[in-house]
């Protein structure tokens, strides 16, 4: 790979300061000012550093007054420290000033440091000092959620392509060899995740965008550089291709049969992955083939080039100056997991004893992990109707009023705002993916709605369940409910650790902002819910229970006014 700017600029800058150790040499030199009349007490090191990030005036005073501010408080810094305390300083003042000319990672190639090191750093920092803004703490915790999903796709790609990919092809003519191939398609995923994905941190998207990827590069590969049984399933896709352009009859029978073949690979994928192959296709119809036109891929007879690829994700690099992940290709410093840091990051649990063991837990990667948790969801609704049941009708029909119109209408009305404000959050590009998510949250309404009913009928020998069936509140918050259970099935965070709660944007409470539901008023059905829904994992009834406490800690006393019930809607 050619370098990219960020070493070119790490190469000259730091070599100019050396030519002239003295700033005040610099005066001698044409346009900017000495940096020794900008900043008179500032070290040449320090300008240095600012010259090789092409940092603006404004930033490197900032910056070098919260190092003072630093140094004051904790007095003399280490030598080995200073550095690295001199990019945290420039990092905050530029992104408090908007004033951010460098990219994360020329930053961090800088410092010679990887991203865990670095937000480690910046966190202690702020527990000793308190000076980090809010701006800013949401600009880390954005950058490490982002490497967090790129780390975890990067190492299930590895292992995935592996059982793809033959380490020699047999056909020594090809010029194809399994790094390059490797290379370009990691670099193609990258740009269609920064392409389609508006909200980049939402793990299952970007891992069923991967799938597509690899099938693109699969059906594209010669049959002699895949193993099997891909490479079955790519000689397949050959020779229907060539018997189609021999003969002409029976051309809607083959096209069908052809259809038939071609999902054969992402069939295969999705089952070797567990991952759920309706919304792989769909993900791949409605964001993956837009992707490939609008890059010119689709029109191209084979493979496009490398250069071209990474040119074109370079760009977007720079524009969003984050993090370079082409570099996991390279197993570059600043992108390996850190695992002192981040273990500190994420506070993973000690044994309270020394001769207490933890409970056995069997290991898994997050993707692994994404996956499992989505498999549990669907096994609960697989067999549930996104229709009311026969049994659901018959408590309608036993009202004083019948609820069924309202509802029906109630669950139009919401699934409209709610497709519209997950569009909003995801991309217009993954748009598609809301209907099936709402789907999957109906289905779950429906079945806890019968369940609850069900259990009140046994316990107060009522049938007439008009009042509450009639109370849109509580149609509203169940909906809810079941909703955000579907959100944090699929927004499973990337971290290496299981202990740490990253929020994205999809997390709660956006579920009840979107649909403009009172947070207490979710809290009155939370508890019916778990008890209603015994099939819910016990890693959802404790996000339930997460729910329940920030709305008795916080979300509750934001509404000024609200009616106080002492339990839920059941009980009254």
């Amino acid at each position: 790979m050619a370098p990219t700017r960020a070493s070119r600029k790490m190469e000259a800058a730091p070599a100019s300061q050396g030519d002239s150790p003295d700033p005040a040499g610099a005066s001698t030199q044409t346009a900017p000012p000495p940096p020794a009349d900008r900043l008179p007490c500032a070290e040449t090191d320090f300008i240095a550093l600012c010259d090789a990030l092409c940092v603006m005036d404004s930033v490197r005073t900032a910056a070098w007054m919260a190092f003072q501010k630093v140094v004051s408080m904790d007095g003399v810094v280490e030598a080995h420290l200073k550095k690295e305390l001199w990019g945290i300083c420039i990092f905050t003042a530029a992104v408090d000033l908007d004033e951010m000319t460098f990219t994360f990672t020329e930053l961090l190639k800088c410092l010679n440091i990887s991203v865990c090191k670095f937000v480690y750093l910046i966190k202690e920092m702020d527990v000793n000092m308190d000076t980090i803004s809010t701006k800013v703490d949401s600009t880390v915790s954005r950058l490490k959620k982002k490497y967090d999903v790129l780390l975890a796709l990067y190492q299930k790609f590895e292992r995935t392509s592996e059982h793809i990919y033959v380490d020699q092809p047999d056909d020594q003519t090809s010029e194809l060899n399994p790094s390059l191939v490797l290379k370009l398609c990691w670099i193609m995923f990258l740009l269609a995740k920064g392409k389609i994905l508006q909200m980049e941190d939402d793990l299952v998207i970007s891992f069923q965008l991967l799938l597509c990827v690899l099938d693109y590069f699969i059906k594209q590969l010669p049959p002699t550089a895949l193993k099997e049984p891909y490479k079955s399933m790519n000689a397949m896709l050959t020779n229907g291709s060539k018997r189609t352009c021999r003969r002409g009859q029976n051309r809607s029978v083959r096209t069908s049969k052809q259809i038939d073949t071609e999902t054969k690979v992402i069939e295969e994928l999705c089952k070797e992955n567990e991952c759920n192959l309706d919304e792989v296709k769909n993900v791949y119809f409605t964001s993956f083939i837009p992707f490939l036109n609008s890059v010119g891929i689709a029109a191209l007879n084979g493979l496009p080039e490398v250069e071209t690829m990474s040119n074109e994700y370079e760009e977007m690099y720079l524009k969003n100056k984050d993090i370079d992940a082409r570099l996991f290709l390279e197993k570059d410093e600043t992108l390996q997991y850190d695992h002192m840091e981040c273990m500190q990051l994420e506070r993973t649990p000690t044994r309270n004893n020394p001769g207490e063991d933890l409970p056995a837990v069997l290991l898994q990667t997050p993707v692994r992990a994404a996956m499992n948790t989505i498999q549990q969801l669907m096994m609960i609704l697989n067999c549930a109707s996104d229709k009311p049941s026969d049994n659901l009708i018959s408590y309608f029909n036993n009202c004083t009023v019948n609820p069924m119109q309202d509802i029906k209408k109630r669950i139009e009305n919401l699934g409209c705002v709610f497709k519209e404000k997950f569009a909003d959050a995801v991309g217009q590009g993954c748009a598609e993916i809301g209907p099936h998510r709402y789907q999957l949250g109906v289905r779950l309404y429906y079945r806890v709605m019968e369940s609850i009913l069900k259990s009140e009928e046994k316990r107060l020998s009522v049938h007439n369940f008009s009042k509450l069936l009639n109370n849109n509140i509580f149609h509203t918050s169940l909906m809810t409910c079941a909703l955000e259970v579907v959100m944090a099935s699929y927004g499973r965070n990337a971290s290496q650790s299981d202990m740490v709660n990253m929020e994205t944007d999809l997390s709660f409470p956006w579920i009840i902002n979107i649909l403009d539901l009172k947070a207490f008023d979710l809290y009155k059905v939370i508890e019916s819910f778990i008890k209603a829904e015994p099939s819910l994992t016990r890693e959802m009834i404790k996000h339930l229970e997460y729910c329940e406490h920030r709305v008795m800690e916080s979300l509750a006393w934001q509404s000024v006014c609200f009616n106080f019930f002492p339990f839920s809607f059941i009980s009254e």
